[in-house]
């Protein structure tokens, strides 16, 4: 009796291969934007990382090269700076194009000291047409040890 029914059977019709493309359309609806977030999260921490490598160099950099505390305070380490001197290898820009770096002359740290919290470390992460961290910024001055996944801004977005 089974085998006769089974033979019938013909495939899918029409209403149920439908159901099965709208049941596909609202889980792609749910899983699109939030694969879209998780992006950008991946991106603005790799930027907060290669901001916490930076003031990790220029520390080593202070430490060896001792520059004046003014220069540290008013025109800052370049990644040029560190980058020439060994310190730190070319860094990728994980918001860029394939094989995009960070801009090396406008990409700084900048350090100045507190009487109350000791050294404290200002990073602007630029690649030249985007920048993604501004810690230096007078009305926005924020510490590295501050930043978070908010201070960071990707292409496209508004401060």
């Amino acid at each position: 009796m089974f085998k006769r029914l089974w033979k019938n059977e013909k495939g899918l019709t029409l209403v149920e291969l439908l159901a099965v493309v709208v049941i596909l359309g609202i889980i792609a609806a749910i899983a699109v934007p939030s694969i879209g977030s998780i992006i950008d999260n991946t991106k603005r921490d790799a930027h907060l990382a290669n901001a916490q490598q930076l003031v990790s160099s220029a520390k080593l950099y202070i430490a060896t090269e001792n520059p004046s505390a003014t220069d540290l305070s008013s025109t800052g380490i370049t990644l040029k700076n560190l980058i020439d001197n060994g310190y730190l290898s070319d860094i990728k820009d994980p918001s860029g194009t394939t094989g995009s770096t960070y801009n090396t002359e406008n990409t700084k740290i900048f350090v100045e000291k507190d009487s109350t919290k000791g050294y404290q470390y200002y990073v602007i992460l630029t690649n030249g047409t985007n920048t993604y961290i501004d810690g230096h910024t007078p009305a926005t001055k924020i510490d590295i040890t501050a930043l978070t996944r908010s201070h960071v801004n990707l292409p496209g977005e508004t401060s």
